[in-house]
């Protein structure tokens, strides 16, 4: 299992958007397993829906492509400036509600690599329970891309 720490390491997202809250386990460029505990004070359920929180698919989406992006990365390769960014959505299916109070057991297996993009297969679920599946295309690219106007992508120019 690999602590939050770890996690802040491996992943550039940082609240509100990173969905993973411990690995369960990993096996770079194979296979990765990791956890989010769903909150009810997450920001997107005061309007998602009120009176009946749901987590949204899209949201659900994101976690399960962090998950893949742990399995297509090692942690050498985040330390050297590339991360994984979700390229393509072959395929995804939602197959039933997420909400607060859930723990989403995020899984992700690596099909193909092929240079700087890799397929994953995908699946979240709620105990035996899936919830949403697909397939996904991930790229390798650099932690700050050139910004399209100008400067290093820092916010220069």
């Amino acid at each position: 299992m690999i602590d939050l720490e770890e996690i802040l390491q491996r992943l550039p997202h940082r609240f509100p958007f990173r969905m993973i809250d411990r690995i369960l386990e990993i096996e770079p460029g194979k296979k990765a397993i990791a956890l989010k505990n769903v909150s009810v004070d997450e920001p997107h359920f005061s309007g998602h829906f009120p009176g009946d929180p749901v987590m949204p698919g899209i949201l659900i989406l994101e976690a399960l492509a962090q998950t893949g992006g742990l399995a297509f990365h090692s942690q050498e390769e985040t330390e050297g400036g590339e991360i994984p960014f979700l390229a393509r959505i072959e395929e995804f299916r939602l197959k039933g509600k997420v909400i607060p109070g859930d723990q989403l057991i995020l899984e992700a297996e690596v099909l193909r690599i092929f240079s700087s993009l890799a397929m994953v297969r995908v699946q979240a679920r709620i105990g035996d329970e899936p919830v949403a599946e697909g397939t996904l295309i991930l790229a390798k690219g650099p932690l700050t891309p050139p910004s399209p106007l100008g400067g290093e992508g820092k916010g220069e120019g």
